[in-house]
């Protein structure tokens, strides 16, 4: 069974294509960080742009990817940076706390059962004053993913505002890049509330 469901196979692809899109969500998301704050980034892919942006800014990267191809793409261009090559519901990574976590393209890959185990593992990783941001359309709505031909679903808002409200996070704010990507922004019980 392929645990990176198709995205090992056109990893070359994937890198080719991958762009910087929500770069600069991810700063307005991590200015709220405090300094040198340990992020677990999930669906790390090759870490560009992702965990390079957060990087740059000062925090620890920790990575997750189901891709062996991408996990080593990690490896190369982050030395530094730790990477498990596991699938986001049954990573051992998650045994650990962070002070925020962040998903970014990973969870409308997923299948919605799946997707709400991800985010519930996240936020049981993530300190309870800690922050997550991840990237979904806002309405729900299913379609093909262009380069690996696989389902994508986007549960909606209101599912992921109940989802994560369950685990105790609150949503805190949406964003949007210059692609039209949504993202969604979490604060847990104890983080100071930014508007």
């Amino acid at each position: 069974m392929d645990r990176s469901n198709g995205w090992d196979a056109i990893a070359d692809s994937f890198i080719a294509a991958r762009s910087s899109a929500g770069v600069e969500v991810i700063r307005r998301w991590a200015a709220q960080l405090p300094p040198a704050a340990s992020v677990i980034d999930v669906g790390c892919g090759t870490g560009d742009p992702v965990t390079r942006t957060l990087l740059d800014a000062g925090f620890r990267v920790s990575g997750i990817d189901a891709s062996p191809r991408l996990a080593d793409e990690f490896r190369r261009r982050f030395p530094a940076c730790p990477v498990a090559c596991e699938a986001a519901e049954d990573s051992r990574y998650f045994d650990q706390t962070f002070d925020a976590g962040i998903a970014i393209g990973l969870v409308f890959l997923l299948a919605a059962d799946t997707q709400e185990k991800v985010l519930r593992r996240i936020a049981s990783a993530v300190d309870p004053g800690g922050r997550i941001l991840f990237s979904a359309p806002e309405q729900p709505c299913q379609w093909r993913d262009t380069l690996t031909g696989q389902a994508s679903i986007s549960l909606g808002t209101d599912a992921y505002r109940a989802i994560m409200a369950s685990a105790g996070w609150q949503l805190q704010a949406t964003d949007r890049d210059q692609g039209g990507n949504h993202y969604f922004s979490f604060t847990g019980a104890k983080a100071p509330f930014i508007a």
